[in-house]
């Protein structure tokens, strides 16, 4: 009899789960010999089991907090896996005292020493605390002892007194999850929306059970039990309903991360828990889940936000002399811009809400991400431009499915003028209109006007960054090595990334970037244009020599044009991929090589020419081959025009990017005339 293979896994997955002992310091043998994992060879490493469970505590004040257990263990297979060893447990400080704390953290790592399982327990030199910014801090630890075929477990518990939005429960990894349980209990008073996210199916199951709440003698607040009854200030103890979200899921494949892959989080599966309303006994009902309009108004009405754009007599001076004679908008806003990245330094803290003031700040000279760009926002306004701040979450900190002022993590300024947008980041001293670093490109941002109205904005760019290159090549007979010349220039987000990677930097150290991808090619008389200079394209020449692009095989000579400027491997590697395809920004790149076809020689065979498209204008490829007058010119133009582009295209960008690879690497034939 023949199952299906999706059976079969998860049949393997109840045995194992089935026979493990999942109680903290139970390892066994059997998991610490297990050589690879069954259902993905792969694999570096996988958590063998993961349990997150919630509850709600009533404090000696009077409010409640969540406590939530945390326990987790981790086979390690090789050295690749060794990150996993590593920790972070974030931490988030609020006003008044009001913090997150973290209590209870053990952990060991369990090893075969001969036929015995050792253990080496993680001690406080290995635990670390780190400040992020002025809201979160950090707590990291590294397990000690980490080997081949290791197993690592550890527990905690988080305690939060932040009720409304709770931690995101994850499921999934960029590696296999054998078995994760889950529980959320919650008092009947907090009433919570669930947002389910990423590809994986599961069930959430959904049952009652009752929470003991000490009430200390002289506490009268309106409570009632489980018979419904007003409960008494002589008693200490009641019990209320309590609603219970439990998951429990065997066999959660790992994420596999590939190229272009943004923030791979954001599409693993997960669950995460929103609070809807409050409603005690004897009092309103009191809503909770709001609108983004709700949100942002929130915010703008901060004084360490809305209220630091309303402060201009610390720099009016300074603008009215900078604009001087300036009467043409977009050079105003060219010129602020420009001259708040010149002042400010950047501490690299972010967040929404101002740090030092922007006042003190810019006294100071440096600031944090807010007070940098909300200082651009109320300067550009000065100026009299319709400038507003618009909230960012960075790929890194995760897409805003709900509404929550958790969900952005960043400022940035924007210029409106009729249905066009101009984003800037003055942190960035590289940074352009509209040329924003990658790691902000996170879909979209929400723009928050002086009317307090707010809407949606994209963070991608509209134009492309686009790359044009000339290369002349000549064959040298004695050796068949390639002597040749190039001439680049980079426009958009490409010239940003020169000046990032090239500015400031040695001859020699520019000249190892330049050949590191480059095959066997040496790489002389470098010269960039404009990277100190914005606002132009960056160009760049070189000459160079080649020595193993040219094969020799009985008398003829064989050659790929394109050299290094070729792909020659398939970023898209997945059978199936179920998150979206992530380029950053539109691309546009040219290249035209021209090649002398040496004394003696003739052209036997050369690449058709071709031209392809990918789905309804999302790229295109086309190459062009000519001989003409003893030289050969290939001419080929790659486009992507869509920043992002969904899951289900992920077959037909697979096809797309090994058509042209395959292209790309044809060779021409010369043989001797």
């Amino acid at each position: 009899m023949k199952y299906p293979i999706t059976l079969l896994i998860a049949l393997f997955f109840f045995q194992v789960a089935f026979s493990q002992d999942f109680r903290f310091g139970k390892v066994s043998k059997e998991e610490l010999l297990e050589k690879q994992h069954p259902a993905d060879s792969t694999a570096d490493a996988a958590i063998l089991y993961r349990e997150m469970k919630s509850q709600f505590k009533y404090t000696p004040s009077g409010s409640f907090i969540v406590e939530t257990d945390v326990f987790e263990r981790i086979k390690i297979y090789n050295k690749e896996g060794f990150d996993w060893a590593n920790k972070k447990i974030k931490l988030y400080q609020g006003n008044g005292g009001s913090d997150d704390e973290l209590y209870g953290l053990k952990g060991y790592t369990y090893f075969m020493d001969g036929n015995k399982v050792k253990d080496e327990k993680l001690r406080n030199d290995g635990i670390f605390e780190e400040e992020v910014n002025e809201y979160w801090e950090v707590t990291k630890f590294t397990m000690p002892a980490v080997t081949d075929g290791c197993v690592i477990e550890y527990k905690y518990t988080l305690k939060s007194p932040f009720i409304t939005n709770i931690d995101e429960y994850r499921f999934q990894e960029q590696i296999p999850v054998n078995k994760v349980e889950m529980r959320f209990a919650t008092p009947e008073y907090f009433n919570y929306k669930m947002h389910q996210k990423g590809w994986i199916p599961f069930r959430i199951e959904e049952s009652t059970d009752y929470l003991d709440i000490n009430m200390g003698m002289s506490r009268t607040r309106d409570f009632y039990n489980k018979n419904g009854n007003g409960h008494s200030v002589s008693s200490n103890n009641i019990s209320v309903l309590e609603n219970v979200y439990s998951v429990n899921i065997d066999g959660v494949p790992a994420m596999k991360e590939e190229a272009f892959s943004g923030n791979i989080d954001n599409y693993s599966s997960g669950l995460k828990f929103e609070l809807s309303y409050i409603n005690y006994p004897s009092s309103p009902l009191e809503m909770i889940t709001t609108t983004w309009e709700d949100v942002s108004k929130s915010i703008y009405d901060s004084d360490a936000f809305g209220g630091q754009l309303k402060r201009d007599n610390y720099f009016d001076n300074d603008i009215d002399e900078l604009l001087n004679g300036i009467t043409d908008p977009n050079k105003k806003m060219i010129a602020i811009f420009e001259y708040v990245k010149r002042k400010m330094n950047w501490n690299k803290f972010f967040g929404l809400y101002a740090l030092e003031g922007t006042k003190d700040a810019y006294k100071k000279g440096s600031g944090s991400v807010s007070d940098i760009n909300l200082m651009l926002v109320s300067m550009l306004r000065y100026a009299g431009l319709n400038a507003n701040p618009v909230l960012v979450s960075t790929k890194s900190n995760g897409i805003p499915f709900f509404p929550t002022r958790n969900g952005f993590n960043y400022v940035i300024a924007s210029v409106e003028n009729g249905n066009s947008v101009v984003l800037m980041d003055a942190t960035n001293k590289e940074g352009e209109p509209n040329v924003l670093e990658p790691e902000l490109l996170n879909w979209q941002g929400r723009i928050i006007r002086e009317d307090k109205t707010s809407s949606w904005v994209s963070l991608y760019p509209s134009s492309h960054a686009s790359q044009s290159t000339m290369m002349n090549l000549s064959i040298n007979e004695d050796d068949n090595s390639i002597s040749g010349s190039a001439q680049n220039r980079y426009t958009g987000h490409y010239a940003m990334q020169q000046r990032k990677t090239y500015k400031n930097i040695e001859q020699e150290e520019i000249r190892k970037k330049l050949e590191k991808n480059s095959g066997e090619t040496e790489i002389s008389n470098i010269t960039f244009g404009n990277l100190e200079k914005l606002y132009n394209p960056v160009s760049l020449k070189y000459d160079f020599e080649n020595f193993d692009a040219v094969e020799e095989i009985g008398g003829k000579l064989y050659l790929s044009p394109l050299l290094f400027l070729a792909i020659d491997e398939n970023p898209f590697k997945l059978d199936e991929r179920n998150y979206p395809i992530d380029f950053n920004y539109p691309i546009k790149d040219r290249y035209i090589v021209t090649v002398d076809i040496p004394e003696g020689y003739k052209v036997e065979s050369v690449p058709e020419s071709t031209n392809f498209v990918l789905g309804e204008n999302l790229g295109a490829f086309k190459y062009i081959i000519n001989n003409v007058g003893g030289k050969l010119q290939v001419s080929v133009e790659f486009a992507i025009n869509t920043a992002v582009m969904p899951a289900q295209d992920y077959s037909n960008i697979k096809k797309f990017f090994k058509l042209m690879i395959d292209k790309e690497q044809e060779k021409v034939v010369l043989s001797k005339a």
